[in-house]
Formats: structure tokens, sequence, C-alpha cells
């Protein structure tokens, strides 16, 4: 994908994006944020974070072995630190272009298209299954047991969402400035933690995970203020977001960074936290 580096020359993709998902009038405002991404694929490739890797130690701690599946893979960011940390990983992504672009820059992954109501493993083929910024469009009640189904016992599932540190000025600024189509609730620690305690896990059927536990690692994502931009640019908020709204949105988040002292020139380090949810199979 071509376009400039502060998020405005992925227009036509992004539009594109929009028109396919609202062909479907009665797809849940979930659905319609999960179909967003495909447009966008090499935005995100370029602009999303990794996962800190002591992040995913600590989801991967209690496993029984190595075999891991990253569900809802997207672009690879997690694939990615999986395989910096040696695992057996398997890579499943139910978007063509996101699938595409993982494949593009993990040669080596086993990828295979497929979503989290519908995995295509066999059962208790893996020990462990991890899903980065994805688990929280999952139909749980229907991916809960899918997912119970391929891991095997005692294997652990774990959601890892990285976070804004709001608890940098500066980053408490850009979160009010850009608004909660770019930086949402899940997207600063407090509310994360308060949205994934257990929102997440099936709801209906027999206890098929223990409790959760949640815990937070320091990260960080070397940016500009154009590359920052152009990161938030990849949030699924401002992808469904109408043309004008979305201009305005990006304008305001630029000007901001431009006038903040550790923003406004050159490289720098946008303060995160990695969260984990953590459950095992019973």
């Amino acid at each position: 994908m071509t376009g400039t580096d502060d998020g405005t020359g992925y227009h036509q993709e992004y539009a594109r994006g929009r028109a396919l998902a609202e062909q479907a009038p009665h797809k849940d405002e979930r659905l319609l944020h999960s179909s967003s991404f495909g447009a966008a694929a090499g935005a995100y490739a370029e602009h999303r974070p990794d996962y800190a890797q002591a992040a995913v130690r600590w989801a991967l701690a209690p496993a029984p072995g190595p075999r891991v599946l990253d569900l809802g893979a997207g672009t690879g960011k997690l694939t990615g630190t999986l395989l910096a940390l040696g695992v057996d990983v398997v890579a499943v992504e139910p978007d063509r272009a996101m699938l595409a672009e993982l494949r593009r820059g993990l040669p080596s992954v086993r990828a295979r298209p497929g979503s989290a109501e519908a995995i295509p493993l066999p059962d208790g083929s893996v020990d462990a299954v991890l899903s980065g910024n994805a688990m929280h469009w999952f139909d749980m009640d229907v991916a809960g047991p899918d997912i119970a189904r391929v891991l095997a016992p005692g294997g652990v599932l774990a959601g890892l969402w990285n976070v804004f540190d709001d608890g940098v000025d500066w980053v408490a600024g850009l979160a009010q400035v850009s608004g909660s189509a770019a930086i949402g609730p899940r997207d600063v620690p407090t509310s994360w933690r308060a949205e994934t305690a257990g929102m997440h896990l099936p709801k209906t059927g027999a206890a098929l995970f223990d409790s959760p536990e949640q815990a937070e690692f320091p990260h960080g994502q070397l940016r500009t203020g154009a590359s920052l931009v152009a990161t938030l640019a990849t949030k699924a908020g401002m992808l469904v977001m109408p043309e004008v709204e979305r201009r305005a949105a990006l304008a305001r988040t630029r000007a901001y960074l431009a006038s903040r002292p550790e923003t406004a020139d050159g490289e720098f380090t946008l303060p995160m936290l990695t969260g984990v949810l953590r459950v095992r199979r019973m």
C-alpha cells in the first residue's frame, strides 16, 4: 500500500473498507468495526506495535507445552513476538488482506484462514491460544467452546492488549484531543482492566476456563508525530468514521503533537503497557 506517513494517503483504502462493511445493514457495531481492518492492512502492518516479550512470557507461563495458536493474528504483530521467543506457532486470521500481510512479512509461519468461532485445527492440538488486540471481536459464547476444543488439558487462553500509558501527562492529553474513536476505553490502563475483567469469557454452557488473571507490562513504541497519527488512523473507530470527522480528528491530533515539546521534533518513545488477561482450560 502506498500513502503519506500521516495517514491521509490511505483515504481510498479506508473508504473502500467502510463501504464493504456497511453493505450488510444488519451487522452489529462489533462486526462493523472488526471487518474494517482489511482495507488498511498495509498501514496496520507498518504502524501498529508489537507486544512486550515479558507480557507474552507471562501469558505462556502455565502452558503445558510449546504449541501456540495466534488467533485473530492480523498482520502478525503478536506472531512475530512469539517467533522471537522460540515457540511453535500457528496463526489463524479471517481477513484475507491481513492474512496476506502476515504471510508476506513472516513467510516461515504456518498461517491459515479461519475465525475464532470456527478454528481450523484438530482437537487438543495446541497448548496455548493467544490473541493480540483481537479477543474483543470474538463471539466468546461460540468461540469459547471451540478454543477449549483445540486446547490440550490445562492449556492457556490469553488476550493481550497494547494500551497507552495515560499516567504520562502528554499521553493523557493525547487521549482527550484524539477522541474515543482513536483512543477508546480499552486503550488506557484503568478502563482496560474493567473492560477485560470478564467480558470476553464464555457466558453460557459448562465451565470451560478457570478464574481470569490480569497483569500489565511496560512497553513502548518508537514514533514520530506523523507516524503516531498514522498509527491512530488504523484504529477501528477511525476506520469506520465518516471521512470529514476522521480528517478533523487526525488534524487535531497532528496539531496537538506539534505543540508538545515531547513530540514536536524527531523520534520519541510512545509510553505503553501490554495488558494480559489469562485463563486456563479446566
